[in-house]
């Protein structure tokens, strides 16, 4: 009889518990602002990470004053509204918490040591351009890495080709031919390399990428190993 009362207890206090967490993890969200809920920066999932297991840990010792567990949420809420306080105040304080935005194509041209700071790969440029419905890097003059991870895409208007249906293949991605993409076009290595020869290009280690589309190449050159 006394054990089935414990366990009653027991899950009044958890349900107890997840309702108060669950109300105070929304009162601190909406203190700390609406930019928690839109776009992460590196201290803002720091802070949203302890506060989660903060609130987990909260759960697992029922014995424990719960008013003092939930008080380290209430702490790190309020660091975290001083610090944004500070970043609003000081561009420089901004800048080392949250990091600046990095500039990965710029005039068209990719730029590579941009990419290897920011431990961007080329999988990641192309997957991100293709979200935004972009194939032909040629479509781009500018892209912009924020500081949240989101890519910024300045389109070129200047000689912008058609939309097209057809697939664009990367054939070759830093500096290595991409032999299945290449397999889907029905051509091989040599004759990559042979259209290559045609436009002057004969080290393919020194090509970051080399795109394909309707008949036409984007071909973006690795400065750095000149």
């Amino acid at each position: 009889m006394d054990e089935g009362c414990g366990i009653e207890v027991d899950i009044l206090a958890i349900i107890f518990r997840t309702t108060v967490i669950y109300l105070v993890i929304l009162i601190l969200f909406r203190m700390m602002g609406k930019r928690e809920v839109g776009e992460l920066s590196i201290l803002d999932l720091v802070v949203s990470i302890m506060i989660g297991d903060i609130a987990v840990l909260s759960f697992e010792d029922l014995d424990r004053p719960f008013f003092r567990q939930i008080i380290p949420m209430f702490v790190l809420a309020f660091i975290q509204i001083i610090l944004a306080f500070i970043s609003l105040k000081s561009i420089r304080f901004r800048n080392i918490v949250d990091g600046t935005p990095q500039i990965i194509i710029n005039q068209g041209k990719i730029d590579e040591k941009a990419m290897r700071k920011q431990r961007y790969t080329f999988d990641d440029l192309l997957t991100q351009l293709r979200e935004q419905g972009i194939n032909d890097l040629n479509e781009v003059q500018f892209a912009i890495l924020e500081s949240t991870g989101k890519l910024s895409i300045i389109k070129n208007t200047k000689g912008k080709r058609s939309k097209t249906k057809e697939t664009p293949y990367p054939l070759i991605i830093d500096g290595e031919i991409q032999e299945s993409n290449l397999d889907r076009i029905g051509k091989n290595h040599f004759w990559l390399r042979y259209q290559l020869k045609k436009l002057g290009e004969t080290k393919i280690k020194e090509i970051s990428i080399c795109g394909y589309i309707d008949g036409q190449f984007y071909i973006d050159k690795n400065e750095t190993k000149k």
